[in-house]
């Protein structure tokens, strides 16, 4: 049997009609090697973002229903006109939307998660030669509601069908060609990285690099799904993310990132009594909000302040769950802000040298720059800074750890 490939095209590689005919060229040249294809379609260019805008033009809260009803049709368009494309280069190829893909999620709108794919109508048309493309981000319901998986969902529907189908290999395609030790746009000597851990990748990829989705890279983690990100329009080897090896585990500081989409909200002076924490970030959970940087202050006068981070499309959210939490619990009251971003390093043993952090925190306050929020893991350490200072602070960060260099 001929090996199954699945390739991602994001919205910036089909963002108009003369990228479209190129991705269908290179396509189907790979499927002229053999190989039976499996193409996931991010919605064109920024057509997301004009959808959305159309939405928030007639009311400021639509119902997430209607949005995923809505978003969804931009897929649709790039897998029927890429769908053209491949036809008029004499090939067989038929488009899917999610829903005729089998992808089925759960019943969370705007970010549901893939609970099951039915991979038989893809897999029949495989067997008849068919490249199969298939519309990202999307999928259904069991209520048979279009649903959508949130913003780099397609990455995700990508790796799902990856391990579904069993492919020999997850081929991810965007504007750049691998993922960097920072982002070239801030830091013009950063450096490609070969190959890197899918724990580090994940990592990177929630804190702010935008190559890729970190669920997709939890998904290819759970699978082992072998992922090359590559450049749509330029040759090269990109990056492979696999497993960890021996060398990756020497490495200390794998690269830097920035996240701006983020905004903190501190519940003042919250009564410190057991399972005070619990009830708001339960009501927190309950909607689906997802929570990076907490801290707790120290006990004073039987009371705390309780300070957290989230992405700034559930920052209004949050916000309103936490002013209902201060007032059932008779805190005193809640401050957030919207002007904050986060820099963060990230590699392989990174906590096992006492020396990472004191280096980052030295860089940043070479800089003038201020500390406001600390968090760690076992591969990362996140500092929340003030947002007008983020592209100094990974200037700084970078330098400090020699990143500069091929290879590192």
């Amino acid at each position: 049997m001929n090996k199954i490939v699945i390739q991602k095209y994001g919205g910036s590689s089909v963002s108009n009609i003369e990228k479209i005919k190129k991705i269908a060229q290179k396509i189907v040249q790979k499927a002229k090697e053999g190989y039976q294809l499996v193409i996931v379609v991010s919605a064109m260019g920024k057509s997301t973002d004009e959808l959305i805008k159309m939405a928030k033009d007639i009311t400021i809260n639509p119902r997430e229903r209607e949005v995923d009803m809505l978003l969804s049709t931009g897929e649709q368009i790039s897998i029927a006109l890429l769908t053209m494309a491949i036809h008029s280069l004499d090939w067989e190829a038929i488009s899917f939307t999610g829903r005729q893909a089998g992808i089925m999620t759960n019943a969370a709108h705007t970010k549901a998660k893939v609970t099951n794919i039915h991979h038989e109508k893809i897999k029949n048309a495989l067997k008849k030669g068919n490249i199969v493309i298939v519309a990202g981000f999307q999928g259904m319901n069991l209520n048979g509601d279009i649903t959508t998986l949130g913003r780099g969902g397609s990455d995700t529907t990508a790796i799902a069908l990856a391990a579904q189908l069993k492919a020999d290999l997850c081929e991810i395609y965007t504007d750049v060609d691998g993922v960097y030790n920072a982002d070239p746009h801030i830091v013009k000597n950063a450096s490609r990285i070969p190959e890197i851990s899918y724990d580090e990748m994940a990592e990177l990829a929630i804190l702010g690099a935008k190559v890729m989705h970190y669920r997709a890279i939890d998904l290819a983690r759970n699978y082992r799904v072998k992922i090359v990100v590559k450049s749509s329009f330029e040759a090269g080897e990109g990056t492979m993310i696999k497993e960890v090896d021996t060398m990756l585990e020497k490495v200390i500081v794998r690269g830097v990132t920035q996240e701006k989409n983020v905004g903190k909200i501190v519940a003042e002076g919250v009564p410190d009594i057991p399972g005070i924490a619990y009830k708001l970030f339960k009501a927190l959970a309950e909607k689906e909000i997802i929570v990076d940087m907490i801290i707790q202050s120290s006990h004073r006068k039987e009371i705390n302040d309780i300070a957290f981070t989230v992405a700034m499309n559930d920052f209004d959210k949050a916000g309103k769950i936490t002013k209902k939490f201060i007032k059932e619990v008779k805190a005193q009251g809640i401050i957030t802000d919207s002007e904050v971003a986060k820099v963060s390093i990230v590699g392989a043993g990174i906590t096992s040298d006492p020396l990472v952090a004191s280096r980052m925190f030295g860089a940043l306050s070479k800089e003038g720059i201020n500390i406001d929020m600390i968090s760690t893991s076992g591969i990362r350490i996140s500092c929340l800074i003030n947002a007008g200072n983020i592209e100094k602070a990974v200037k700084a960060i970078h330098k400090e750890f020699g990143l500069e260099r091929v290879g590192v």
